[in-house]
């Protein structure tokens, strides 16, 4: 299949239109399913797609867009790089921020990047973390919003509200602007309400919910930025500058850019800029921030319990119950959450939703790896999972992706076993060359500058046995690595 990376036109505009999906986000709401390691935006939580293939896909037409760009936190870069790369995206560039600056400043980076190459060209910004059931919809309306974004206005998508919610923000608008009809011109962004205001905005007619997504000339957006908020603008000009390219990774500098001020795109442009327009759109819209939310687009049963995975719910009623490991059984609840990992289970009432994130806070306080990272750890050459632990020893299970290897490296504080149970695997161990097959296995002493490599075509499987006196992540030192992490 011939890779998606051919730039095309619309209908509708000579200029490109630059798909930018914003994965900075961490999920803490969505836990123990999201983690700082891997957070929501690469979970499949609505389908058989993460919620960044779903974005790509769904802002994916080559008669419409251009190759998109990307912008990520570090710790996920690889893991991005590998979703695109499953679709068959190529990417104009992976932006990967050093530190989290919120969307301001990461639109900005996204548009500055472009602008090298063409300076008013359209971008379509989209947040990786929400759910569309009609894409039809929303690209009905990106046609209908490129003439006001053309003439210089910041374009963004109100939903037309259905109900009165307390979770999203609101978007005041009037009549439509003369010189683009399609668009409505704002009037006011609207933070998340309490139920009264809410349940007014729907009855007035005149609030739309607030998506985050927006249209936009890369200038027009820069510009505004400048007049409005500059800090931003120069620190992230001067990333942009100091920008290290690797592949598809353009890395932005960390120094500079951490200096621009966390700010929204709302709240240090949208709302106190006079170019604010508004295409109204009804496209099946979410922001997936919580499993209440999860619940309330869910397919329900005849007791209004949204069931996934390995459950079976007796005498339940209005509940989330999800594993992704072993068989949760439920007897006699109503209105709870429960999800289930390999380590971890939440249960809490379904209106507390809101409050999972604090007992991310707690879990990160009192030091628990699970507020960070899962049981499976990922990495650019495959992944690894811990089996079994104890004082002085960990047994791991690593696979390997065919011809990927690790980084040359060693270690000061553990030795390791491996014993391949699939695929081929070719290490290093100081001088020494060692070629394994299934059932075959190496030593490696502690000190020792080693690496492992898939030779195969298919993935490599093996066992690790560490033993030492200190087992963290952090116990390597790398001389060579194939992903730039020297």
């Amino acid at each position: 299949m011939e890779p998606k990376s051919i730039h095309h036109r619309t209908v509708a505009s000579a200029k490109p239109i630059v798909p930018v999906i914003l994965s900075g986000g961490t999920g803490t709401r969505l836990w123990p399913m999201s983690r700082g390691l891997y957070p929501k935006q690469l979970l499949p939580l609505t389908g058989s797609q993460s919620l960044l293939k779903e974005a790509l896909l769904g802002a994916w037409d080559p008669r419409r867009y251009s190759a998109p760009i990307v912008v990520c936190n570090e710790d996920h870069r690889f893991m991005v790089a590998e979703q695109l790369r499953e679709i068959e995206i190529v990417p104009e560039a992976i932006l990967v921020e050093p530190i989290a600056r919120s969307t301001a400043a990461a639109i900005a980076a996204a548009a500055m990047l472009v602008s090298r190459r063409e300076p008013d060209a359209l971008l379509l910004v989209l947040p990786a973390d929400h759910s569309v059931r009609d894409p039809a919809a929303f690209q009905a309306a990106v046609d209908r919003g490129v003439p006001g974004a053309l003439q210089g206005m910041l374009v963004t998508f109100g939903v037309l509200p259905d109900r009165p919610e307390t979770g999203f923000g609101y978007i005041r608008c009037r009549g439509p602007i003369d010189a683009a009809p399609s668009c409505l011109a704002v009037e006011q962004f609207v933070e998340k309400p309490d139920l009264a205001r809410a349940s007014a905005y729907v009855a007035s007619g005149v609030y739309f919910w607030n998506s985050g997504r927006f249209l936009f000339r890369a200038d027009a957006y820069l510009a505004e930025l400048a007049r409005l908020d500059p800090e931003i603008g120069s620190a992230c000009q001067k990333a942009i500058s100091g920008a290290q390219h690797d592949r598809e990774f353009v890395r932005l500098d960390g120094d500079t850019f951490a200096g621009a001020p966390a700010k929204s795109i709302d709240c240090a442009v949208m709302e106190r800029t006079d170019r604010a327009a508004l295409i109204p759109v009804d496209m099946g819209w979410t922001d997936v921030g919580t499993w209440s939310t999860l619940w309330g687009i869910g397919e329900k049963d005849a007791t209004d319990n949204v069931i996934v995975g390995d459950v079976v719910a007796l005498e339940t009623k209005g509940s989330y119950v999800r594993s992704e490991s072993q068989l949760v059984a439920a007897l006699g609840v109503k209105d709870l959450t429960i999800v289930a990992t390999d380590d971890a289970v939440l249960v809490a009432p379904r209106e507390r939703a809101q409050d999972v994130r604090y007992l991310v806070d707690r879990l990160r306080a009192i030091g628990r790896k699970e507020a960070h990272s899962h049981r499976t750890v990922y990495r650019p050459w495959g992944c690894f999972r811990s089996i079994d632990m104890g004082e002085g020893f960990q047994v791991k299970r690593i696979t390997v992706k065919p011809g990927a290897k690790i980084s040359l490296q060693k270690h000061a504080h553990r030795a390791e076993h491996w014993v391949v149970v699939q695929g081929r695997a070719r290490v290093t161990r100081d001088d020494e060359i060692i070629d394994l097959r299934a059932s075959e296995s190496a030593t490696i002493p502690l000190g020792a500058v080693h690496r492992l490599e898939n030779t195969g075509n298919e993935l490599l499987h093996l066992i690790e046995v560490q033993m030492g006196s200190y087992l963290g992540e952090d116990d390597i030192v790398r001389f060579q690595d194939s992903y730039g992490r020297t």
